[in-house]
């Protein structure tokens, strides 16, 4: 119990550092949405799958990369359908009223929407609740979305 406490507090204040940087509605690396990997991968190949500069579209301030022109092409038409929630920052961060960055191999599709964690303990706390978790962040993400 002792140690959970202490992961907790760690990650706490882990994501409380870190929100400091995080002013973009889209998490995006240099410029380059959700580490450069192909949202529209993770819906038609259920895997992560790295863009290219060559299929590159400019969305909501940032720079997505696919890895065909056909994924590219899709999420022109139809950018809400593919692109993660809460701008690819962390839902459970969101839900608790902070943007976090995110690591890829944290992705979860659930309902038809793309999901991104911190890392692998933060999407196992969110795996406990996700529907709960989410309707949090769904609250949450406007105010969050604005912060700097």
């Amino acid at each position: 119990m002792k140690t959970k406490t202490l992961v907790m507090i760690a990650i706490a204040i882990t994501f409380s550092l870190i929100t400091l940087a995080q002013k973009s509605p889209v998490f995006a690396t240099d410029g380059i949405a959700i580490r450069g990997y192909d949202p529209v991968a993770f819906f038609k190949s259920s895997e992560a799958q790295k863009g290219a500069e060559v299929h590159e579209y400019s969305w909501q301030g940032a720079k997505w990369r696919f890895a065909t022109a056909a994924n590219r092409d899709s999420f022109a038409l139809n950018p809400e359908k593919y692109a993660p929630q809460y701008g690819g920052y962390c839902a459970f961060g969101c839900m608790q009223g902070h943007k976090a960055p995110t690591q890829v191999d944290t992705w979860t599709i659930l309902d038809g929407k793309l999901y991104f964690n911190y890392n692998q303990k933060v999407k196992e706390l969110w795996s406990k609740d996700k529907k709960g978790y989410i309707a949090k962040a769904d609250e949450q993400w406007p105010k969050v979305k604005e912060d700097n």
